[in-house]
């Protein structure tokens, strides 16, 4: 395995490379190819998309702590002029993020969020996630970005997009778990099924829905009968199967294989 340290630079240049290289590979795709990880877009969709969030985040953190109330719609340039626009909101972005400190509180929508860090890692892998469409969607070989990053890439999916419950809520596991392991990066991440209660204090709507928690990562210590299934592989394979870019069949899969659809099921819901 790769060592690299995960710091606020090493982010801010993953968020830097992984962005430069959506907006070449979308240079080299027609602007209405469809995207095939998300066929509602086309390539032209794909680079607004990215934009649109690198620009949302860039006032985000222009603007921290305050909220998202004051954050500006960012308008739809013309098909020919959205790769062009992609550049200009990732150097915003970066700007952005330069002029702050990583601990520096910052609005974030999820519960593990709060600092400018957080908005660091998450921009990071956004944009290696949409990078991966955009090398797929140009008929591009898709291009490995590492173990560190693709392991941390796991890590974030599993214990930021899908975990991470509001402070008012409650979680109830109902028994079963699926291990993934990341057999070149040493680790694992085990999953817990449930459901989440709770009432918005906010909204007062009252929710009692399946979710899934992160309840155990750590290094690898091989498999044992607490888990209902086991899916294990490269970490990039892994990454790219949990996002939706990669298939199952580059994955060793033991044990309950609804339950291993279940995971999907629960990660698609959670990343819409």
């Amino acid at each position: 395995m790769d060592t690299v340290d995960l710091s606020s630079g090493y982010y801010a240049a993953v968020i830097g490379q992984e962005s430069a290289r959506t907006a070449d590979a979308l240079e080299k795709a027609s602007s209405t190819v469809q995207v095939p990880a998300c066929p509602d877009w086309n390539a032209s969709d794909l680079a607004y998309h990215l934009g649109e969030v690198q620009d949302f985040w860039s006032q985000i953190v222009r603007n921290a702590p305050a909220g998202p109330d004051d954050a500006q719609d960012t308008e739809r340039r013309p098909d020919d002029e959205l790769v062009a626009f992609l550049r200009t909101r990732t150097d915003a972005l970066l700007a952005a993020l330069a002029a702050r400190a990583p601990e520096e509180p910052c609005w974030s929508w999820s519960s593990a969020g709060g600092t400018v860090g957080w908005v660091l890692r998450r921009q990071a892998h956004e944009a290696l996630v949409h990078r991966v469409d955009a090398e797929q969607t140009a008929g591009l070989p898709v291009t490995d970005p590492g173990v560190t990053l693709a392991a941390d890439g796991v890590d974030e999916m599993l214990g930021v997009m899908v975990s991470g419950l509001p402070e008012w809520a409650s979680f109830t596991a109902d028994g079963q778990r699926v291990r993934l392991h990341a057999v070149d990066a040493g680790r694992e991440w085990v999953m817990a099924f449930g459901r989440f209660h709770g009432t918005s204090p906010a909204s007062g709507t009252a929710y009692d829905e399946e979710c899934a928690e992160l309840v155990g990562g750590a290094p690898w210590e091989g498999e044992d009968e607490d888990v209902t299934a086991t899916v294990s592989g490269t970490a990039w394979d892994l990454e790219l199967w949990l996002w939706g870019r990669g298939g199952a069949d580059a994955l060793r899969r033991v044990g309950d294989p609804a339950a291993i659809d279940r995971l999907r099921a629960v990660i698609v819901e959670s990343t819409q």
